[in-house]
């Protein structure tokens, strides 16, 4: 197949990185335009990133050589050279909101990892496996916008990636609340070792904002379509405490939930009905997604950051230690790979869902 031609806006950073590593040698993806500020205008991307990168591998050999474009001052030529772009910028929020917006109106679509768009009413935040059905606002999206190829879509925070995939199918019995703690990567504010030497040996129980996100995102998520806008749901309530611990990658969760009296399934049917949960990315067989979504660990040791985190690629939810418990019904321990499935992967996931669903005509 013709490959679809992609841009990364916000390319220099930590997510927009993990971007260009995973559009190297993708099946139906070429990267063609990096974007950045005007700092890192006019460089090759080796040049513009030079020490900063922070991946495993090297730099993927397709993207070394791209001349760096300003993400802002270029973005009429930019849009005009690609399918649609991904987009990781580091801009405050009405920026970002602003500059997302001026692609998806130069008829580009935008598939965003930041959160600047999260809360507008017609931009789906899509788990792909849970809310695909989301996608349809873009159909109101568009006609607010007056684009015919133009929208945004966007991924959910990183944080609520492990815990939320966990918990979907369970909602059926009644999902009264939910109390998560959580305990995330430096890599999710963009750091590495090397950069936040004060995170070795030390934890910092706040992360500014995260607590509000992991509580309300999921109403988002579970909501449902009125009249062309997102109606939030109105539970289960969930509350929520963040924590950043000295780990490189991976998010991991503590969760306790409670349903409503007399309905609280067997821990039996809640480890059958996480086995059997599969969504539309694995109906499509979409090239990011992962086989089994929800991996249940019976060893009471597991899951595992430094073991787990790459399960399928990164893209599959670990979860493990389910437990009866003396205030809520059940808890449970899961994990996720906050660059990957929390971030950029998911991104690129949620991209490979609105290319087969029909909303990424080729140019």
């Amino acid at each position: 197949m013709e490959k679809y031609r992609v841009g990364v806006i916000g390319g220099t950073g930590m997510v927009g990185q993990r971007f260009i590593s995973l559009m190297e040698n993708h099946p139906w993806f070429q990267l063609t335009a990096i974007a950045a500020s005007s700092r890192s205008a006019g460089k090759t991307y080796e040049e513009a990133v030079g020490s900063r990168w922070a991946m495993a591998g090297e730099i993927p050999a397709e993207a070394r050589g791209i001349v760096v474009q300003d993400a802002e001052a270029d973005a009429e030529q930019i849009a005009g050279a690609v399918d649609f772009v991904f987009c990781a910028v580091d801009m405050k929020k009405e920026e970002i909101r602003a500059l997302e917006e001026k692609y998806a109106k130069l008829e580009c679509p935008v598939v965003s990892n930041n959160s600047a768009h999260r809360w507008t009413e017609d931009v789906p935040m899509v788990i792909p496996e849970i809310n695909d059905s989301h996608i349809q606002l873009i159909h109101s999206q568009r006609k607010r916008l007056g684009t015919k190829r133009g929208f945004i879509a966007v991924k959910s925070n990183c944080s609520l990636q492990s815990y939320v995939p966990a918990l979907h199918p369970l909602l059926k019995y009644g999902l009264e609340k939910a109390l998560v703690c959580t305990y995330q990567a430096i890599s999710g504010a963009g750091k590495t070792f090397a950069t936040w030497p004060e995170m070795v040996d030390n934890v910092i129980p706040y992360i500014g904002g995260e607590e509000e996100k992991s509580e309300q995102e999921p109403l988002k998520i579970w909501g449902e379509i009125v009249d062309g806008k997102l109606v939030k749901a109105q539970g289960p309530a969930l509350t929520a405490q963040c924590l950043r611990v000295p780990v490189s990658d991976g998010h991991m969760a503590a969760c306790f939930m409670k349903f409503a009296d007399g309905k609280a399934p067997s821990m039996e049917q809640i480890k059958a009905d996480w086995a059997a949960f599969s969504g539309r990315p694995q109906a499509l067989n979409l090239p990011s997604a992962p086989k089994q979504f929800l991996h249940y660990f019976e060893e009471e040791n597991r899951p595992q950051t430094k073991l787990d985190r790459m399960l399928e690629n990164g893209m599959a939810v670990s979860i493990g230690r389910l437990r009866p418990d003396t205030q809520y019904d059940y808890k449970f321990v899961c994990l996720s790979h906050n660059t990957l499935r929390g971030a950029a992967g998911g991104a690129v996931l949620l991209a490979e869902l609105l290319c087969a669903e029909g909303y990424m005509e080729k140019k």
